[in-house]
């Protein structure tokens, strides 16, 4: 396990501070939210984008890309992967929403929107924090990324008209386009990965390796600290307001969220182990398994059902309630060490 610096010792300490931080300036300052809010792309918010992108490229410059065709010719462990993702992680997140939010449909069919959204963003960095394997994440990152251009519309439409319906609640009208799929994980995965391949082929070519690995890669790792305390900042003022005058549904809202983190996490992680990876491997693929793409579930929510929905709320407190928990995990995982 590697052994955290002073800072990131203490990320736990930062992040809630950042929450706190954020809440006050949404909560003080509305006339900054309605300003945050107008910096939109699209369904995008580009200062929430920006902070994502600039998190996202230490870890991922510190991939040695030549190694990853490897990592595929593992095919029963990639296999564990996509199931956990696609199969396993969807049904459990519907199963907890089911039994918290089975009398609030809007919020049910926010998680929903989560659930089928696997991560590609933030997995990167609890992967580094936890001493996991960085060139098996991005791998993995790499393949949710291209399931998630092929299969999130067709998930989205079989949980809402399919499901949902099953456990007495009608379906709601729900058209995802291949186009808010594509823009998000271009965004938040190929824009950073993009980076991060060029800057480390580039640099490594014109200044060295040794000067790559010991002077560049050290500079920039704070970044992604900075970026994802900046991010937290920003996602906590926007709803300020909101978890002030609603805490009663954040709590509600948390609580599966809470459960479905929990439980994916160390699923993934015992199966992981049963199938022969290793321990740098199991962390990888337990935070791959556990983590959402809530950027895209969060832009579908808004486009789909308007930025003042159920659905949007709950997209927006997904963030909120992983930030604390995977980072708690980070620091729990290590009592499993093998």
């Amino acid at each position: 396990m590697t052994k955290l610096p002073f800072v990131e010792k203490y990320l736990t300490l930062w992040i809630f501070l950042a929450m706190i931080l954020g809440v006050s300036i949404g909560v003080v300052f509305p006339e900054l939210n309605t300003l945050l809010n107008k910096l939109n792309y699209g369904t995008t918010n580009v200062p929430i984008a920006l902070g994502l992108v600039l998190m996202m490229y230490p870890p991922l410059a510190k991939v040695k890309y030549e190694g990853l065709p490897a990592i595929f010719k593992d095919v029963k462990i990639l296999f564990l992967s996509l199931v956990q993702n696609w199969l396993v992680g969807p049904l459990i997140m519907f199963l907890f929403a089911y039994i918290f939010l089975h009398d609030s449909p809007e919020y049910f069919s926010g998680l929903i929107l989560i659930g089928v959204a696997r991560c590609i963003a933030m997995v990167i960095v609890w992967n580094n924090l936890a001493g996991g394997d960085n060139q098996y994440a991005a791998a993995l990152v790499a393949f949710n990324a291209v399931f998630q251009l092929l299969f999130y519309s067709v998930f989205v439409y079989v949980f809402h008209y399919y499901l949902l319906p099953l456990v007495g609640i009608d379906g709601f009208d729900v058209q995802v386009s291949f186009q808010d799929v594509a823009q998000s994980v271009f965004i938040y995965l190929f824009i950073p990965l993009l980076a991060g391949i060029l800057s480390r082929y580039i640099l490594i070519k014109t200044k060295g390796n040794e000067w790559f690995e010991k002077s560049y890669l050290p500079a920039i790792s704070p970044i992604t600290l900075v970026s994802l305390l900046f991010t937290i900042v920003v996602m906590f003022s926007l709803q300020g307001a909101a978890i002030f005058s609603l805490p009663q549904n954040v709590l509600l809202i948390a609580l599966p969220l809470t459960c479905y983190f929990v439980v994916m996490f160390f699923m993934a992680f015992w199966l992981s182990k049963l199938a022969g990876a290793e321990y740098k491997k199991s962390i990888s693929l337990a935070f791959t398994a556990a983590g959402n793409n809530f950027e895209l579930g969060i832009a579908v929510a808004i486009a789909v059902f308007g930025i003042n929905s159920g659905q949007a709320f709950a997209t927006v407190i997904g963030p909120l309630i992983e930030v604390p928990v995977l980072i708690l995990l980070v620091k729990a995982v290590k009592r499993f060490e093998y």
